[in-house]
């Protein structure tokens, strides 16, 4: 009987590492979040603040935004990691590796305060997202041919 390790092609510990860099990327947003709720005084459960909470209200929730946009892309973004890299495991951490470094400028440009300075490098994510797309696209329709 083969195990799972004698299957998967050599390069998918390169999927293994992408996801794992993301996670640092997610752990990092996680802590640039809790500052912030100190630095503004944002209590949770509450996810954003208000004029109420704080004058900087603005601020934090822009750095909240970033990370919880970062959150709402990732399981579509591990999705097509693990199931592309089955397939077109170095294009796919090449990708892997242009989202998650894409994000952190994204994150970095939102929790400015100007939501505007998420798009000039942090945009791009959209654009490795929509190649991983392609990538398993490619992936099915070889499935279905074959």
């Amino acid at each position: 009987m083969t195990g799972i390790v004698e299957i998967l092609p050599k390069e998918y510990g390169y999927i293994i590492l992408n996801l794992i860099a993301y996670y640092f990327l997610n752990l990092y947003m996680q802590i640039q979040v809790g500052r912030a709720r100190k630095k503004y005084n944002v209590s949770y459960p509450a996810l954003y603040a208000t004029e109420a909470d704080t004058k900087d209200y603005k601020l934090f929730n822009c750095i909240q935004r970033g990370h919880q946009n970062s959150l709402e892309s990732l399981p579509i973004f591990f999705v097509l990691m693990v199931l592309g890299g089955f397939k077109h495991p170095v294009i796919c951490s090449y990708l892997g590796l242009a989202y998650t470094v894409t994000r952190f400028f994204y994150f970095k440009g939102y929790s400015s305060g100007d939501p505007k300075g998420r798009l000039p490098i942090g945009g791009f994510n959209g654009l490795a997202l929509l190649g991983l797309v392609i990538v398993n696209i490619t992936f099915g329709v070889s499935l279905v041919k074959a």
